[in-house]
């Protein structure tokens, strides 16, 4: 255990002290929690290749604390909107804008609200749900997040409800952010029969230091689907972790899809519990990692029910000293027969310091289940590569295009096709240098 955060105690002290309404339970329970769980060290399975030791032993300000004037307004926002038609929700240096947001194209049945409001407004409504998907008591960035819990969003989908708009949640630091860390916490509730899908961005505007450590909560009821697309180019000289995790009731789908192509340490974490019987998930991702960049992305799917289905596909591309880890477990349940798993990590090295450690795993305690999972780890294809350089393409683009083939089935499966244009772009341009938006 690594307690670090040299003044985590007088600042987690301050945040529960200040704690509004039925966030006062879940403040004071994440400061216990982190007073006895501190920091991972990797020294633990699960963190075996992640030394967290830069964010334990830095000097962070607390969002809620800082002062300094933001520079970012709607222009500077544009390019990260995806057109800009959706319900946008804007944090600036880890604290909520209502100037910047936009609720205006909301959907009947869809209610979005920070937090801190639905405290006040639906406090039975949020102590149903809040924490009990992310307990404090998970690990210390769980702790810790939720000892600073205020900065974050309700989104709560109708029973019935059928959206076709994404509600879009964005999070940008600029110059005036370095040294701060922010701990937003979402709550995704699709109810009954609803369908929806949720956009989290996360954007660094300025290359300056900063900790963003992110907690996503999604309850997906009976009958629901709800589709989570989580973007992450923070800075690169920042820290980011995020971990979500969901509850599934029978026949529900959850679709959870990670994008990293920044901060220089990223620890991404996706968990789901198959509760009810007949239900799917599918968590999908791709890193692109260069630099000195190191990227780590956690699944574990929990097969509870019978007659349940997961598919995970996660791909890297890893150039220069970047380092890459994947670690994705299946746990079936006894009761759980008739589940249907198939995991897969495929990993392309793109010089000869890039690293990868990868680690699919199946725990399965039924007997009548289908259940695969594999890994490989290569490099780009010479033989493709001089084909495509015979034809007269550029040695530049022929790289470029082999990367894009590797990489685009797996950023079709998103059912937002704004959001595959955009992240196509991306896998495109990624290692040319040039300059891009999304």
């Amino acid at each position: 255990m690594s307690t670090g955060l040299r003044f985590a105690e007088q600042a987690i002290a301050a945040s529960v002290a200040d704690a509004p309404g039925s966030l006062k339970a879940l403040r004071t329970a994440g400061a216990e929690a982190f007073k006895s769980l501190g920091f991972p060290t990797t020294r633990e399975e699960d963190w075996h290749y992640t030394n967290v030791s830069a964010i334990a032993s830095a000097q962070f300000d607390v969002a809620a604390d800082r002062t300094a004037a933001s520079a970012v307004d709607v222009a500077a926002l544009a390019p990260y909107t995806f057109g800009g038609t959706w319900p946008l929700i804007v944090f600036v240096n880890g604290r909520f804008s209502a100037a910047l947001s936009s609720f205006g194209a909301l959907p009947d049945g869809v209610r979005v609200m920070p937090l801190t409001q639905a405290a006040i407004d639906e406090p039975e409504l949020l102590s149903r749900f809040l924490g009990t998907a992310v307990t404090p008591s998970r690990d210390g960035f769980s702790a810790l997040n939720a000892a600073f819990a205020g900065e974050g969003m309700l989104v709560h989908i109708a029973k019935e409800m059928v959206s076709d708009t994404p509600v879009h949640i964005l999070h940008v630091v600029d110059a005036a952010g370095a040294n701060v860390m922010s701990h937003p916490r979402h709550v995704l509730i699709a109810e009954r029969h609803a369908k929806a899908s949720v956009v989290e961005s996360y954007v660094g505007l300025a290359d300056v230091p900063y900790f963003t450590n992110a907690v996503v909560e999604v309850f997906v009821e009976d009958g629901a689907t709800l589709q989570l697309v989580r973007i992450q180019r923070e800075s690169r000289s920042a820290q980011h972790v995020g971990t979500v995790e969901a509850r599934q009731g029978r026949d529900s789908h959850f679709f959870a899809f990670t994008f990293q192509t920044g901060a220089a340490l990223s620890r991404s974490n996706i968990y789901t519990v198959l509760a009810g019987e007949g239900c799917g998930c599918t968590i999908n991702g791709l890193y692109m990692l260069g630099g000195q960049q190191h990227g780590d992305h956690q699944t574990r799917v929990e097969h509870v029910a019978p007659n349940c289905f997961s598919r995970e596909q996660y791909k890297g591309l890893l150039d220069e000293r970047s380092h890459g880890v994947f670690n994705g477990k299946v746990y079936v349940h006894p009761e759980a027969q008739k589940t249907d798993g198939k995991q897969t990590n495929n990993t392309l090295l793109l010089s000869q310091d890039a690293q990868i450690d990868t680690k699919p795993q199946l725990e399965i305690f039924a007997d009548d289940v289908k259940c695969t999972h594999g890994a490989t780890v290569g490099r780009i294809d010479e033989t493709a590569l001089f084909y495509l350089k015979s034809r007269g393409v550029s040695a530049g683009l022929a790289r470029q295009l082999l990367m894009y083939a590797f990489a685009a089935d797996v950023l079709e499966t998103i059912d937002v096709p704004v959001i595959v244009d955009a992240l196509e772009t991306l896998t495109l341009e990624r290692f040319t240098g040039e300059a891009h938006t999304v």
